[in-house]
């Protein structure tokens, strides 16, 4: 049978139960994902005086085809975004700017720096969002930087915050959608700190600090980030998830959950409807942890599902600002890109493919037995006959075939570099 006929008997099945296929896939056309660009060079960046990865972070593997200059690594995210069904945004760090040769230190950053990236974007109709870089460097080498007792330091990574966020508000006014500016530390002790409340206090004064300096919500949207703990900071981490929370709240500012930053028996599915109650915006970073924050390329599990949901199930697909954030460099790096996005976007239409009013009516109801029992009975729903239809709708491959395109790709470009 056709994708066209398996999508036609997929449709019957779902609309005995009020599910409107069609609409799910033009409101899914319409749900950009923030793609990360550091997955396709595993974080290195494009500095002339470029540093060793620092801050907790780690990247395992030596696939090769690594992209180690931003045409290549532009080349292979048109790649990646050709295999992924809709239009979507990029992401950057700081570290992505493209100086000419010339050494700029991170406080020293100007939005012609990215005008390259700027000037891709409208070309490929994209996009972009901002991250300052405050890990592989020699001012974050003793894992301190918003919150480092040393003033001098701290007012280093003060400025290019300030600075990060005029770039993310050039993002915004040249592309006409606003950029997220999202805010992470690696701050933390590795050992248990005999102060925990002076670190925070250096952390609220340096971001009071930052949004001291005005910048325009309709071309860019602050973020902060948290984290339970990172390497080199496994006791004690500053930019703590109650720390944020409150931080942003307090100062209306968006607060970033990203699924890899939490204690491993922690969902952030469960935290977006508390979350919606209190904050007109909430943004992600969708990351896979294994054990720990560990960053695997994200895919079609339990709690991505369950993620969706809540984001849908919700209302909120205009309110939830969806990023992703994973590198693995033992795989290819344009397969991971595709692997993770189109999990995240075949999450989203799992979820507007569940009758989630009627099951919200049958929880109201007490009736917990049905309840289960569709819950269950969707798992088996033709939802791969929809999701393929979209795709070829989309004009992107079905199934697997993408694959394909990602060999004869690593053949051609990435084998010879």
């Amino acid at each position: 049978m056709s994708v066209q006929e398996n999508y036609e008997i997929a449709k019957q099945a779902y609309a005995k139960w009020g599910v409107d296929v069609d609409a799910a896939i033009e409101k899914l056309k319409n749900v950009p994902i923030s793609i990360h660009c550091w997955q396709g060079d595993d974080i290195a960046g494009f500095e002339v005086n470029q540093h060793e990865l620092s801050g907790g972070i780690d990247v395992t593997g030596n696939y090769p085809g690594k992209a180690t200059n931003p045409e290549e690594l532009r080349s292979d995210i048109e790649k990646a975004l050709s295999l992924i069904p809709g239009k979507h945004r990029i992401n950057l760090h700081a570290i992505y700017a493209e100086t000419n040769g010339e050494v700029v230190e991170r406080d020293q950053l100007e939005p012609k720096h990215f005008e390259n990236w700027v000037n891709w974007a409208k070309e490929n109709g994209l996009g972009l969002d901002f991250n300052p870089t405050l890990f592989s460097h020699p001012k974050a080498a003793d894992g301190l930087t918003l919150a480092h007792p040393n003033e001098e330091i701290r007012e280093f990574w003060i400025n290019h915050c300030i600075v990060s966020r005029k770039i993310g508000e050039y993002f915004g006014k040249e592309l006409g959608t606003p950029a997220l500016t999202n805010i992470w530390i690696p701050d933390g002790y590795k050992d248990i700190p005999s102060d925990r409340l002076t670190p925070r206090k250096r952390l609220k004064e340096s971001l009071d600090k930052i949004f001291a300096v005005e910048s325009d919500e309709k071309y860019n949207l602050d973020a902060v980030e948290s984290k339970v703990f990172g390497i080199g900071s496994e006791s004690y981490v500053v930019g703590s998830h109650e720390f944020y929370l409150n931080y942003a709240m307090k100062n209306n500012k968006l607060c970033l959950l990203d699924t890899g930053h939490y204690h491993p028996t922690e969902t952030v599915s469960n935290k977006l409807s508390s979350m919606l109650l209190f904050s007109e915006k909430v943004a992600l970073h969708v990351s896979r942890p294994v054990r720990w924050d560990s960053d695997h390329v994200v895919i079609l599990d339990d709690e991505l599902k369950e993620l969706a949901l809540e984001i849908v199930r919700n209302d909120a697909l205009d309110r939830v600002i969806i990023g992703l954030d994973f590198f693995d460099a033992s795989i290819n790096r344009v397969a991971a890109w595709t692997i993770g996005t189109r999990n995240m976007i075949k999450a989203l239409l799992h979820a507007m493919l569940s009758p989630n009013e009627y099951l919200k009516q049958l929880q109201e109801e007490g009736n917990f037995t049905e309840r289960l029992a569709l819950m269950e009975e969707f798992k088996t729903y033709p939802f791969g006959a929809v999701w393929d239809y979209y795709c070829e709708n989309m004009g992107v491959p079905v199934k697997e075939a993408w694959l394909d395109e990602v060999k004869t790709y690593e053949q051609e470009v990435l084998s010879k570099r």
